[in-house]
């Protein structure tokens, strides 16, 4: 057999994204900061593309001459600029450079808050790294103390604990025994906040205790040094016994132990709250429910007219250029729109499923599946997923996110269904109304919500659950005292 060459026709289907669909898909899925970000990023890079200013729009005046606008407009400038010369603070504004000293007026050299920028009062929060490095750098600690104590300050986690042995730290540092090592962790541990660079609880607290004095009693010593694992499960009988105390005895050791700090370092490394700027607005007007989009700061684009209608293209490569930059613009104007829309119809579809929420709160939330809202608006199971991803929604019963809305079900005894976030939520009002002397188990919950609700749920569901909300065992739970 020889070979040949031979042409041949192949006639296939297949599914091409465009940059335009991966555009819009991608801003889908944005949350509305960062869609906003996303947008200033176009704006500075395609010059056809600009945003309204709606005040400017809205104060322009009603001209039909463009000359008797600008001319307008200079004479109310040319007011303004005669009242600043008439009325300015000329002594304020020149400061040093004016020809009568503020010391000669009997002014103070500082720098009042009410010049300062938004940005200038501001300041950053300090780490727990840079803390101990500036105290150390305060204290009688030499040149090679310094070192060893960077080496054992980068080694702290986040609660300030010491991550790293004498042993590890020592390869970083070859000339230095493991002695001085010691001797400069227990030095840093003296340091503000007291206990930080600890090895564990035990030795977190015990430094707390020697530096408040609180070290001098054997039997609080011994609690923290042996004992801490039956304080915390509340095994406090035996401990009565093993001491000979009573137990109003005990709480006086436990109320001094609970002013001692076991994450000392904790405090510098909790971040600043992150905001949350809801997506959807719902208000209840009447018997009926109102979906309002949040465009409070979302620029309003529109294209360049000056730069569609003036700016001719030299080149091939430059009419291609500017061709690419108007058809972007409008694509971007396009799918903006389309997912505003989207998002609305989305949210108009959660409000039909899940009115009993929105009308009595989250123990009435039914169960929901992607799949009925995308069948309801009639779009694909992915987009109503991308869609509802980073997104939340302001509520008459708090903010949530659109993911909250999608949960499983349960099954009751008359056949029908109830969410699981309802079924958490009741978890979460049993365990808040309990005696907190005689705490709930986790089956004791699942009787009761078999009685209320006739739900199966089993005592596993219902530790999972709790264990999902970060509420303790009732062990945990109990007070003794």
């Amino acid at each position: 057999m020889g070979l040949e060459l031979r042409q041949q026709l192949k006639l296939t289907q297949q599914l091409v994204m465009t940059p335009q669909l991966q555009q819009a898909i991608k801003l889908l899925q944005l949350s509305r900061l960062e869609l906003v970000e996303s947008i200033q990023q176009e704006l500075m890079e395609n010059p056809f593309l600009e945003e309204l200013d709606p005040d400017v729009v809205d104060t322009a005046p009603a001209t039909d001459n463009l000359d008797d606008y600008e001319s307008a407009h200079n004479d109310v400038q040319s007011r303004a600029d005669e009242d600043l010369m008439r009325n300015a603070d000329w002594e304020n504004y020149l400061g040093e450079f004016s020809s009568v000293t503020k010391q000669s007026l009997g002014r103070e050299l500082e720098v009042p808050e009410e010049g300062l920028s938004f940005e200038a009062r501001l300041t950053s929060k300090p780490s727990l790294d840079g803390h101990l490095s500036w105290q150390m750098r305060l204290s009688n600690f030499s040149e090679r103390d310094l070192a060893v104590g960077d080496v054992i300050i980068g080694n702290l986690d986040s609660r300030g604990y010491l991550q790293a042995t004498a042993e590890e730290m020592r390869e970083q540092l070859p000339d230095v025994d493991l002695s001085d090592i010691e001797a400069v962790i227990r030095r840093i541990q003296r340091l503000d906040p007291v206990g930080v660079a600890a090895r564990s609880v035990q030795e977190c607290l015990l430094v707390q205790m020697e530096v408040l004095g609180m070290d001098r009693d054997p039997i609080l010593v011994s609690l923290v040094r042996d004992h801490l694992e039956d304080l915390e499960k509340h095994r406090y009988k035996p401990l009565t016994k093993k001491f000979r105390i009573s137990m109003e005895d005990l709480k006086e050791y436990l109320d001094l132990l609970q002013t001692l700090e076991p994450m000392p370092g904790a405090h510098f490394s909790s971040g600043d709250p992150q905001y949350v700027s809801p997506d959807v607005f719902v208000y209840k007007h009447g018997q009926d429910f109102v979906i309002v989009l949040n465009e409070d700061g979302m620029p309003r684009l529109q294209l360049n007219a000056f730069y569609v209608e003036n700016l001719k293209a030299k080149t091939s490569v430059e009419k291609d250029y500017f061709q690419d930059k108007v058809r972007s613009a409008e694509w971007l104007m396009k799918s903006l729109y389309q997912r505003q829309r989207t998002l609305y119809k989305v949210m108009e579809s959660i409000v039909r499923f899940q009115r009993e929420f929105f009308e009595n709160g989250v123990t009435k939330l039914r169960p929901l599946i992607l799949k009925e809202v995308a069948e309801d608006i009639g779009m694909h199971e992915s987009t109503v997923s991308r869609i509802t991803t980073s997104k939340y929604v302001a509520t008459p019963h708090g903010i949530y996110e659109l993911k909250f809305f999608f949960n499983s079900a349960l099954d009751l005894d008359d056949g029908t269904q109830v969410g699981s976030e309802s079924v958490k939520a009741l978890i979460k009002q049993l365990i808040g109304e309990e005696n907190p002397k005689r705490p709930l188990s986790d089956e004791q919950i699942g009787e009761i919500l078999k009685q209320k609700l006739e739900v199966n749920i089993a005592r596993r569901t219902v530790a999972k659950y709790r264990t999902a909300m970060n509420i303790e065992s009732s062990s945990k739970r109990k007070q003794v005292f």
